[in-house]
């Protein structure tokens, strides 16, 4: 069955999340007058991923809803845990400005969905609330390209259960085979595509070592994309990367 639709993650695939969110914190903190608190710039920023991969955990698991992660790492990372709401509120508000003053596109991904605009349907499925995904897409001006914004915090289940996938497949009221999945997560994304019967395809940027999940595509580069869609491969096909 040819594939039909393509269903996107957004952060660090289409949206250079890395690099805004590494750029905003720097700025941040340094207006904050935190940066030699933590040392260096280098160890508050991966004192800040470190924190956020472990409370994004939490809130995939289903244990604490989307505010209370996100307070929760505030806290964490500025070692005061009877912060107020407003006050921890505040300090993150003010973060997202110097945060949304680098956000950017990566460079191939205007050009990809230029050459997949004819013959396939889009949608986006993230690990993310709505409103802070739609308003993302809309100031980096794709917006439209997508039939649909689908977020866990909104869905009630996070990648990479099959049920949030599938809730992807029945919003464009598809089988699963007849969408791929693509994302820069090797396990969330593309293994949790393909187990729910899409076609996964991990959005490698750096290259990574070693061969990934079995039965997914690993692709560099999202000018990539084209022909492998056109290709028609399935599950236990070679990558095409390498």
């Amino acid at each position: 069955m040819p594939i039909r639709a393509v269903v996107w993650d957004i952060d660090d695939t289409l949206f250079d999340y890395a690099r805004a969110d590494a750029t905003g914190m720097h700025a941040h903190l340094a207006a904050e007058g935190l940066l030699e608190r933590y040392g260096s710039a280098r160890l508050a920023l991966a004192r800040w991923k470190e924190l956020t991969e472990l409370h994004w955990a939490r809130f995939s698991a289903g244990g604490v809803t989307f505010e209370q992660q996100r307070r929760d790492r505030v806290r964490d990372f500025l070692d005061a845990p009877g912060l107020a709401d407003p006050d921890v509120d505040a300090w993150f508000a003010r973060y997202v400005g110097h945060y949304e003053s680098a956000w950017a596109l990566f460079p191939d991904t205007v050009p990809a969905l230029d050459a997949l605009a004819d013959g396939y349907r889009h949608a986006v499925l993230s690990n993310s609330a709505l409103a802070v995904q739609d308003r993302k897409l809309r100031v980096l001006g794709v917006r439209e390209r997508f039939e649909a914004v689908l977020c866990a915090a909104d869905l009630g289940v996070s990648k990479p259960a099959a049920e949030a996938f599938l809730a992807a497949c029945t919003h464009l009221g598809l089988a699963p085979e007849e969408i791929a999945y693509v994302g820069d997560q090797p396990e969330i994304d593309a293994r949790g595509a393909r187990d729910a019967g899409l076609l996964g395809v991990w959005l490698d940027r750096a290259g990574t070592a070693g061969d990934g999940p079995p039965g997914v595509h690993r692709i560099r580069d999202l000018s990539e994309l084209p022909a492998l869609l056109r290709a028609d491969t399935r599950f236990g096909a070679p990558s095409t990367f390498g």
